[in-house]
């Protein structure tokens, strides 16, 4: 389906248990660079589950299991040395229901930044020790120990994000009100934007209009259509309108099963398998 130089996420053979209950059977998938793809299908096909593979955030919950291989910007996300917190750094995740923590607009946005700046120090703490250490023994070492963020760097990536989602214009007067008060389509607004800082270069979506009105979901559809190319944006929907209106390529699944992965206007108007063309005419799920 896609040429080797623009695949941001590749899965080969990949299976998920929940217990004894397979999630996913044999996914293989290419999902093309600076595309929106979506992911469709009835109740329990396993869209949210395969979603949440390319983060690893499956792991969370209790008795998984996975086999095969998923390689993200070709790298293979199960290798011991991939580091989950620069994974979830590149690979972003906005939710069903907006999720903002009780705290100001400001240090939502700058949160993740703070959390990756305080495990580089950390990091940069850790050579410093080094440095003195080769240094009594007469060794050179290169580089330098890591600098926090400074407040203009903060100030600056809290504007950038913000203007990136549309919402700098309303907000910028209201940094210090509490994110969970703001209408729930800004909420959603500013959960991506709070990915934005540690400059992901995919975001994955999972069903983010469910919990918004007509206008609310618009606003994020026109959100998406603006990132698309500089993100690979990879979307969870139940709505099938929204499905064919923003994605350029869908993914049909059925039974823990990937039935097909085809061009959106392909995929919905010339479906290859007849089962895409059943749940598309609505004859189950």
């Amino acid at each position: 389906m896609s040429d080797a130089a623009t695949k941001s996420i590749t899965t080969r053979d990949l299976n998920l248990w929940y217990g004894k209950f397979q999630a996913l059977k044999n996914i293989n998938v290419d999902i093309r660079q600076g595309l929106i793809t979506g992911l469709i299908g009835p109740s329990g096909c396993g869209k949210t589950t395969l979603l949440r593979c390319f983060n690893r955030v499956n792991e969370r919950y209790g008795n998984v299991t996975t086999t095969g291989e998923i390689r993200v910007l070709d790298r293979n996300i199960y290798d011991a040395d991939v580091s989950l917190v620069e994974l979830r750094k590149s690979v972003g995740m906005v939710f069903q229901r907006p999720n903002p923590m009780p705290i100001s607009v400001y240090e939502n946005v700058v949160f993740g930044l703070r959390i990756h700046n305080r495990a580089r120090d950390l990091l940069g703490t850790r050579r410093k020790k080094f440095y003195r250490f080769a240094k009594r023994l007469g060794a050179t070492a290169g580089g330098g120990p890591a600098g926090t963020s400074r407040r203009i760097d903060l100030d600056e990536a809290v504007e950038k994000a913000l203007t990136e989602v549309g919402l700098w214009k309303d907000l910028k007067d209201k940094l210090q009100v509490k994110a969970n008060t703001l209408q729930l389509e800004q909420q959603q607004k500013l959960c991506i934007a709070r990915l934005l800082p540690l400059k992901p270069e995919i975001i994955l979506m999972d069903e983010p209009c469910s919990a918004l009105d007509v206008e609310g979901t618009r606003a994020i559809e026109e959100l998406m259509f603006a990132m698309k190319g500089r993100y690979t944006l990879v979307i969870v929907t139940h709505n099938m309108a929204q499905a064919r209106r923003t994605s350029d390529e869908c993914i049909f699944m059925l039974l823990g099963e990937l039935i097909e992965h085809n061009r959106t206007a392909d995929l919905f108007l010339q479906p290859q398998n007849p089962k895409t063309a059943e749940y598309i005419e609505g004859r189950y799920g």
